[in-house]
């Protein structure tokens, strides 16, 4: 495994433990693990470009679903600059609230750059 490839799975972990974090503090560091400064994400309800912006949807995220989890459900697909994985949310009695996928693009260093999320399965075909 490429120094690249580990970079890019301390990225995604960090990016989850983003997402489950409810201290503003260590949801910072997690975000400075995670991301480039120019990050930018996107999914069907939410946007947010840079920390701070990333930091209030999280909280915000935190206030709609309070004890709720984010879970990687498989393995890190990578090539080039990209990364695409399957995550879920879940309540806090087990209830599978949303699951999805995020597509990523990677940074020189590892971290994210952009993530575009799809919530759901793939449609089928018409």
């Amino acid at each position: 495994m490429t120094t690249a490839t580990n970079n890019i799975e301390q990225a995604v972990e960090s990016y989850f433990a983003m997402w489950n974090e409810t201290d503003p503090e260590r949801r910072a560091r997690c975000i400075a693990e995670a991301w480039e400064p120019d990050c930018r994400y996107v999914d069907p309800l939410l946007e947010a470009a840079g920390y701070s912006a990333l930091d209030q949807m999280v909280a915000g995220v935190h206030a709609q679903f309070p004890g709720h989890r984010f879970a990687l459900t498989s393995g890190l697909d990578t090539h080039h600059d990209r990364v695409r994985f399957a995550w879920e949310l879940r309540a806090p009695d087990g209830t599978l609230t949303v699951e999805g996928i995020d597509l990523g693009e990677v940074g020189p260093e590892g971290r994210l750059r952009s993530i575009t999320g799809f919530f759901g399965p793939v449609p089928a075909a018409a």
